[in-house]
This record gives C-alpha cells, structure tokens and sequence, in this order.
C-alpha cells in the first residue's frame, strides 16, 4: 500500500514511474507482468463535447460611475448573464456565459470560451438604462476567468441513432440524422476515460487535482445527472492556465456545443486500484439508443468503436475534385476545413463528419460501425476525439515528469 505523499515524494525527487493509461493498456496486452510497486501513477483523460460547461468572468467595462449596474451583456455576440454580485457603479461585471449559449448559427459559449483562453481580443457588449456600453478586452484584462462543468467526463455514454425513416435534427448529428438505422453517433473515449479507470472511485472525489482543458483544475464532486451507474464529475478550472487546443466549440444541426476535456491522474496506491486501470474497450459496453427517447435497445462495445479503426481523419490533395462548393467545409462542426488546403489539426477533432461528405473521398478515416441487431450501422459523427485525449494523457504524464505537477487527495467519497 503506497500514500499519495509518498508518491509525491517521488515525483519531486524524479524517480516515480508515470505511464499513460494507453501505454499501460499497451504492456498488459503485451502480457508484461505489472504491479502496483512497479507503476506509480497512470494518466488518464477524455476530450469531446460536453453542454455542462460555463465560465464565471470578471471584467472592466468602463470608468467607475459611468452606468449603475449591468443589465444585459454580450460576449463577441454570445449573451452572458450579469451577476450574482451587481458590482453596483464601479464600472465592471461579474458575469456567468453558458457553453452552449449563441450568438449565431454558428458561433457559441465554446468558441468564445477557446477565443478568450487563446488570448484575442473580444467584444464586450453592456446594456444600462437603456444605454449601450462597448469596449475589447482579452485574457489579461480579466482578473477572475474560471471554468465550470456542472456535468462532464460521464464514465459510460450511449450511441444515438435514429429507427425512423426521417431526418432528426439534433445536437447528436452535423446536419441531422438520418434514419431508418443508416447511420450512428458516438461519444467517449473508452478505456482512457478517467472515470472508466477508476471503477470504484477509489481516488477520484472532491478535491482531486486534474487538467481541465489543459490547465490546473480541481474536481467539484458528482455533476449533474451522475448516478452510480452512469457517473460523470463537475470540475473548475482557471481559464488563465488553459490551452486553446484542449477546448473550443462544436457546430451541430441544432446549433454550437462545448468541447472540454478533462485529465486525471490515477495513483497506484494498491493493486486493487490497478486492477480497475486493466478495463480494456472491449469490456466496455456502449448502449445503443434511438435519439427519441434515449432509451437503449441494444448494445455494442467501445472496442467497436477506437479498436482498428482511425483515429485520426487524413486528407489527400489529388483526391480533391474541387468542388464549388465544399460540403465537408460546409458541414465540419469546428471550422476545420479550407477548400482545397485541407484540415487545420489545430481545430480538428477528428469527428468524421467529413469522410461522409466528401464526394471525392478526399477526407478519409475508418470509423467503424455497430452491430445494432441483426446488422451493422456505421458511424459517421465522433463527438468525443481520442486523438487529441491521448496527447492530453501525455501532456500530463510529462508536467508529473517534469515535477510540475504534483497530485492531490480526495477529501471525500465522490458518490
């Protein structure tokens, strides 16, 4: 049985062994023989869209006096909400910004939220006694930009499809899904996900250091909607510390989400806690839902999913017909994609949109499909990128390398 502050010790004197869940999943394939006192921490995380994000956010305005409180603001257009506290003549806002609030079809609290942590300039927009207040600030103007998820990282998801021969549109799909059982979405990263590795939640909880996009952050407790059976976390995270790549907005038929991610640490105290980090996609059932109700009907497993398949999506030049119009850059839900230039890696989440949509097969990547009864339905629509959760596992394994990260207690069971 090893403590945290032994393994903190460690850490600091440069001798703990840290692997990514990945690699750790990599050697127990490979049948190498691991135990507790030959692995210290394993790095785990998850990046996708997840709608129970918000940012609390102070900021100035104007000079002191000039209008008594806040009764309307905007973000680069995306409505925030004023308050709790009025900050009555002094000139500034607290505010709260929901992730999935818009302020067009196309831009919502995500974008804003990746634009802020990038460093660019954003409008702010103040309503007072029916005066109009205006002024560009950025990052370093705001003394106080925290990260909120209320729900975020759920251990287990469902894969939407739709049973009827109609189009649906929701926040499961780019451009509507399709029906009867043409096409599947699906979220989650698998057996990298935090909360996948850590079954019995025996070192997640209240008080448990993480990366929330990217930067330093803190779990809350059990977020909303979190059971035992499907439980998920709330976070918050300092937006000063983030990285724009680690978040950002998604743009469904319904209109714009909220990418986040999320990276946990996982002490190996105990052999117990290691054998919960064994959990391989093959193990993990994904339900299968009609996006009506969400009710399952049947199941598939994440080895369908991230198991042989692609999980980055490539682009070929000569491929390209050069369309007039290019129904993948129409259709990309973060803006990833130039006609003819290709995918932005900076922007893309590897979701497949795409793939479906080139008539050229310019996009290309495997994606899989699930055995939904007696056949099988591809996917088209990835709303979680392992890709990108994978250099988020590596982020941290390397900050824990470099002694500049070092691991927290829970002060409380998380359920």
């Amino acid at each position: 049985m090893k403590t945290i502050d032994e393994i903190n010790r460690k850490i600091s004197g440069g001798n703990a062994v840290v692997c990514t869940a990945a690699e750790l999943k990599e050697r127990i394939t490979e049948d190498e023989t691991i135990t507790a006192a030959n692995v210290d921490v394993v790095t785990t995380g998850t990046f996708g869209v997840m709608s129970g994000t918000l940012a609390v956010l102070h900021l100035p305005v104007t000079a002191p006096g000039t209008f008594r409180h806040a009764e309307k603001v905007w973000l680069n257009g995306v409505p925030a909400i004023p308050g709790p506290c009025p900050n009555e003549g002094l000139g500034s806002v607290d505010l709260v910004v929901y992730g999935t609030a818009r302020a067009s079809a196309t831009y919502g609290g995500g974008h804003l939220f990746r634009d802020i942590v990038a460093g660019h300039e954003v409008a702010v927009d103040v309503e007072s006694s029916n005066k109009r207040f205006s002024r560009t600030v950025t990052l370093a103007d705001m003394g106080h930009a925290r990260l909120i998820t209320t729900r975020s990282a759920f251990r287990n998801y469902l894969a939407v499809l739709n049973t009827k021969p109609d189009t649906v549109q929701t926040i499961f799909s780019a451009k509507g899904l399709t029906g009867p059982c043409t096409e599947v979405s699906v979220s989650g990263c698998g057996d990298i996900n935090p909360l996948q590795n850590d079954p019995g939640f025996r070192v997640i909880g209240p008080g448990t250091r993480i990366l929330l996009n990217g930067g330093t952050g803190y779990v809350m407790g059990t977020g909303t909607r979190s059971s035992r059976e499907k439980p998920n976390i709330a976070a918050y995270g300092d937006m000063h510390t983030m990285i724009p790549e680690m978040m950002g907005g998604f743009v469904t038929s319904l209109g714009p989400e909220c990418n986040t991610s999320v990276a946990i640490p996982i002490p190996v105290l105990d052999d117990a806690v290691l054998d919960g980090l064994r959990i391989t996609n093959d193990r993990i059932p994904l339900p299968v839902a009609d996006v009506r109700d969400r009710i399952p009907f049947a199941t598939a497993r994440y080895s369908d999913v991230w198991d042989g398949t692609d999980p980055v999506i490539s682009f070929s030049p000569g491929a390209c017909v050069q369309c007039d119009t290019c129904t993948s850059a129409q259709s990309c839900p973060t803006g990833a994609i130039t006609p003819q230039a290709g995918i932005d890696p900076m922007l893309c989440v590897n979701c497949g949109t795409c793939v479906r949509e080139c008539p050229g097969g310019a996009f290309s990547g495997m994606l899989g499909a699930l055995p939904v009864n007696t056949t099988k339905v591809p996917i088209t629509l990835r709303q979680s990128d392992r890709a990108r959760a994978l250099r988020l596992c590596t982020h941290l394994k390397d900050l824990i390398l470099d002694r500049k990260f070092s691991l927290t207690g829970k002060v409380e069971d998380l359920l």
